[in-house]
C-alpha cells in the first residue's frame, strides 16, 4: 500500500504535543494522590470523580463538540458560542441541584459520608468544569491550534498543581476539593466572559440554536447510553464494596492514557481517508485502508498489552504502591482493552453514514452492563466486576462488527473478515511480543538476582520496571526485523513493509 498524505493534518501538530504532555499530567495527579492519602481517603477521591466525570460527559448533549461543525462554517459565531454557554448553563443547574440534592443518597450507597461533607464543593466544581468546557475547543474550532494547544497546557497544569499541592499541605481531600471548586469558578468566568465578547453577530439567533439542537441529538443520545453503561461496574462495585476495596478496584482499572493518543489520530485520519475515497469513487480500497490502519495498531497495541500483563506488579508498585498490589490481577484483565482498541471500527462505521448501528451496539451494552456487573460483583467479587465490564465490551465490539464489511463496501461472507483482517501482522506482532515476553521475564529474574537489599526495592521500584520494559522493546523490536518488518516503519509516516501483504 502506498504512503497516504491527509492535507492539513500537520497544523494538529502542537495540539497532539500538548495533548501528550496534558495525558502526562492527567496520569501523574492520581498516582501522586494515592501514594499520600490512605486507601479509604483514595477510594472517595476516585468515587467523586466517578460521578462527576459521568454527569460532565453526559449532560452538554453533544453542543460543546458541535462547535467543531458550525465554528468552521461561519463568521457569525457569537451566537453559537451563546447557544453552547446557554444550554451548559441549563446542564450547570441540572448538575449542581443534583449534587445537593442526591449526596446523601450516594453517601449511603456508596458507603461515604464525605460525600456529603463535600456535596457543596463538588457542585461549585462540577458546574465551573461544564461553563468552562467550550474554551479550548472554541479555539480549536477557529483555527486557532496553537492558542488552544497553550491554553490546555496552562490550564492542565495549574489544576495539577491546584490538586496536589493541598495533600502534600496536609488538607487531605478536603482541601482538594475546595482547591477544585476556586480554580474552575475562575476558569469558567474567564471562559464565559472570552466567549460572549469575542466574534461576529448578535448574541442570540434561534435558527442557530435550532441547528446545533439538531445535529447535536444524535450524538448526545448515544453518549447518554454509552457513558453511564461504560462506568456501570465501577458504581456496582462503589456500592457493594467497601470505599478501601473501592480505592483498590480503581487501581485496578487504570488505563494508560497513552492507548488513546495513538487510537484517536489513528481512527480520525481513518475516517477522512475513507471519506476521500468515497467521494472519488475508490471505495474499493477501502479494506486495503482499515486493514493498514489496525496493522499499525495491531504492532503498538498487540505489545503493549503483553508487556503491560507481565510487568503488572512492578508497574503497580512503581506508579501506585505496593499498598495496591492487589489489584494486579485486576489489571491484568483490564489489559483486554487495549487489545480492543486494534481495530478502529468506529471511525470507520461513522465515516460511512453507519452511525444508528453505532447507537444499536451502545444500547446492546447499556443493556448487559448492569446486569453483567451485578451478578459478576455478587458472585466473584471485584474480579466479578471486571469481567463483566470485559464482557459487556466485547460483546459491544462485537456488534459494531457485524456491520464493519457492509460499511466498507465487502461483498460475500466467506471473503468478509479475511480481507478486513491484518491476520499476517496480527500474528506477528503476536509473535515478536512473546519474544519480547521471555526477555522481559529472563531480565527480571536476573534483576531479582542481583538486587536483594530491601532499602533499594523501596527507593527504586522503578528500575525493574525499566529494565523489564527495555529488555521487551528491544527483544520485540528484533524480532519484529527478522520477520520483515522494518520498526522504523513503525514510527515514521511511510508505508509498512509487512503491510504490502496484509491482504495476503
Amino acid at each position: 500500500m502506498s504512503a497516504t498524505r491527509v492535507g492539513g493534518l500537520g497544523r494538529a501538530g502542537p495540539l497532539v504535543a500538548t495533548r501528550f504532555a496534558s495525558a502526562i499530567i492527567s496520569t501523574a495527579i492520581p498516582l501522586v494522590l494515592a501514594r499520600v492519602l490512605d486507601l479509604a481517603a483514595y477510594g472517595a477521591y476516585k468515587q467523586i470523580f466517578l460521578v462527576t466525570q459521568t454527569l460532565f460527559l453526559v449532560l452538554p448533549f453533544g453542543m460543546v463538540q458541535g462547535l467543531y461543525y458550525f465554528v468552521p462554517r461561519t463568521d457569525s459565531r457569537r451566537p453559537l458560542y451563546a447557544a453552547a454557554l446557554a444550554f451548559l448553563g441549563l446542564a450547570s443547574v441540572i448538575a449542581g441541584v443534583g449534587v445537593l440534592l442526591g449526596a446523601p443518597l450516594a453517601g449511603r450507597v456508596f458507603g461515604n459520608p464525605e460525600l456529603v461533607q463535600l456535596r457543596e464543593s463538588i457542585a461549585i466544581y462540577l458546574v465551573g468544569l461544564l461553563l468552562s468546557s467550550p474554551l479550548e475547543i472554541s479555539l480549536t474550532a477557529e483555527g486557532r491550534i496553537r492558542s488552544a494547544a497553550g491554553v490546555y497546557l496552562v490550564s492542565d497544569t495549574l489544576r495539577a498543581a491546584v490538586m496536589v499541592t493541598p495533600v502534600l499541605l496536609g488538607q487531605g481531600l478536603v482541601g482538594v476539593m475546595h482547591a477544585l471548586a476556586a480554580f474552575y469558578v475562575l476558569r469558567s468566568v474567564l471562559a464565559v466572559t472570552w466567549l460572549l465578547r469575542h466574534g461576529a453577530g448578535p448574541l442570540w439567533e434561534r435558527d442557530a440554536v435550532r441547528a446545533q439542537l439538531r445535529y447535536a441529538a444524535p450524538f448526545g443520545a448515544s453518549v447518554i447510553v454509552s457513558r453511564p453503561a461504560q462506568y456501570a461496574h465501577q458504581y456496582v462495585v462503589s456500592a457493594l464494596a467497601s470505599t478501601e476495596l473501592f480505592a483498590v478496584y480503581s487501581v485496578g482499572c487504570f488505563q494508560l492514557p497513552f492507548v488513546d493518543l495513538l487510537y484517536t489520530p489513528t481512527s480520525e485520519v481513518l475516517m477522512v481517508r475513507l471519506g476521500e475515497l468515497d467521494r472519488a469513487g475508490e471505495l474499493q480500497r477501502a479494506p486495503e485502508v482499515f486493514r493498514a490502519a489496525a496493522a499499525r495498531l495491531a504492532y503498538f497495541f498487540v505489545p503493549l498489552a503483553v508487556l503491560l500483563a507481565v510487568a503488572a506488579p512492578e508497574l503497580i508498585a512503581a506508579l501506585f504502591g505496593v499498598r495496591y498490589l492487589g489489584a494486579v490481577p485486576l489489571f491484568r484483565v483490564s489489559v483486554l482493552g487495549v487489545l480492543l482498541s486494534i481495530l478502529p471500527i468506529d471511525g470507520a462505521l461513522r465515516s460511512r453514514g453507519f452511525t444508528r448501528h453505532i447507537l444499536i451496539a451502545a444500547l446492546v451494552r447499556a443493556g448487559l452492563a448492569v446486569p453483567l456487573a451485578l451478578l459478576g460483583v455478587r458472585h466473584f467479587g471485584l474480579m466479578g466486576g471486571l469481567g463483566s465490564w470485559a464482557m459487556s465490551e466485547l460483546l459491544s465490539k462485537l456488534v459494531l462488527a457485524w456491520k464493519l464489511p457492509a460499511a466498507l463496501g465487502v461483498d460475500g461472507q466467506s471473503a468478509r473478515w479475511r480481507s478486513l483482517m491484518p491476520w499476517r501482522e496480527l500474528g506477528r506482532a503476536m509473535a515478536s511480543s512473546v519474544v519480547g515476553a521471555a526477555a522481559a521475564v529472563l531480565a527480571g529474574v536476573a534483576l531479582a538476582s542481583l538486587v536483594t537489599e530491601p532499602a533499594v526495592s523501596r527507593f527504586l521500584r522503578i528500575v525493574p520496571l525499566l529494565v523489564r520494559g527495555l529488555a521487551f522493546g528491544v527483544a520485540y523490536l528484533g524480532a519484529l526485523a527478522l520477520t520483515g518488518v522494518d520498526p522504523l516503519s513503525l514510527f515514521i509516516a511511510r508505508p509498512m513493509r509487512a503491510g504490502r501483504a496484509a491482504a495476503g
